[in-house]
């Protein structure tokens, strides 16, 4: 159990990236951007080709982030520039990866068995993993605070409250839009070589379904530990996917379920994490109703006497 644990917090942690990216597209830009699929899987095949042909995993790793930046670019272009909806320019770029991956690996999949990789070196004990990547991840989650914080992370967050609002200001929303895209990719292709190198392969079809895992990270992250301020809302992506990921390795232990399960897991985890804010919401007005039916009653009954 506590090996399934702790594995399970180490898949939260490095699938965190990956969240933390749909959260900027979901949540910050209100962009549907199903490039994530796509994106997901470039940033594993840059890392594993790269780390094959000898190249150092760290130069590796940011060349994912390169890659997964023009992806998102180009989601972004097509979207601003092509006037494409925001949700077909997704699909589209993510059914172009697919081909742009396998020519990248040469073919659908790249081993990285007994390859010296990022993770190696931290590789055991468990607790060295766990402690050098939640750092690494909360370093990366402090860098997208303060971006978040800056005049162009500021419009970006403006873009998707209001677009008509701050472009009536004289900002340029194609430019933050293709920037929030491209920065949600990055992170996301950073999540793919992660889980490339940590997994000891990159295959073409590795992203189908991270939107889906995205989304629930981030829905129950904020579900638990709410959204007041970016930078809690960031600390909760990064807990709703580490949660996310214990909730699947326990679910996985019940005797009636097995791997071939997880797309399954996955949908109603999602479902409760979507449905649990409107019951709570509903729980609360009902009884905030009762409370004030309750304040009401005895000023009816005293009425009522004095008529009387």
């Amino acid at each position: 159990m506590l090996v399934a644990i702790y594995g399970a917090i180490v898949l939260g942690l490095l699938y965190a990236l990956m969240a933390l990216g749909v959260y900027i597209t979901f949540r910050i830009l209100d962009f549907p951007d199903l490039t994530v699929d796509g994106s997901f899987a470039t940033g594993g095949a840059i890392a594993a080709v790269m780390i094959t042909q000898g190249y150092n995993p760290a130069i590796a790793t940011l060349a994912a982030f390169a890659g997964g930046l023009i992806a998102g670019a180009c989601t972004g272009l097509l979207h601003t520039k092509g006037k494409i909806n925001g949700l077909l320019a997704g699909i589209l770029m993510m059914i172009s990866l697919h081909s742009i991956n396998i020519r990248i690996m040469g073919k659908p999949n790249v081993s990285l068995v007994n390859v010296e990789t990022l993770l190696t070196p931290i590789a055991k004990p468990i607790g060295l993993y766990i402690l050098v990547s939640l750092i690494a991840i909360l370093l990366i989650k402090f860098l997208l605070d303060a971006f978040l914080h800056t005049d162009m992370g500021l419009a970006l967050r403006a873009t998707g409250d209001n677009a008509r609002m701050i472009r009536s200001l004289g900002a340029n929303t194609d430019t933050t839009k293709i920037i929030g895209v491209s920065v949600s990719n990055g992170l996301v292709a950073i999540s793919g070589a992660l889980i490339a190198q940590h997994g000891g392969f990159a295959d073409v079809g590795m992203g189908v379904g991270m939107i889906v895992i995205g989304l629930a990270s981030v829905i129950i992250g904020e579900a638990i530990f709410g959204a007041r301020t970016v930078v809690i809302a960031t600390l909760a992506v990064v807990l709703g996917s580490v949660i996310y990921r214990i909730v699947v390795a326990l679910a996985l232990r019940v005797p009636f379920l097995d791997s071939s399960d997880l797309k399954l897991i996955t949908a109603i985890i999602v479902i409760f994490a979507l449905v649990m804010p409107y019951l709570q919401r509903v729980s609360k007005q009902k009884r905030a109703a009762r409370k004030r039916a309750l304040e009401l009653l005895p000023a009816s009954a005293q009425s009522e006497g004095g008529e009387r």
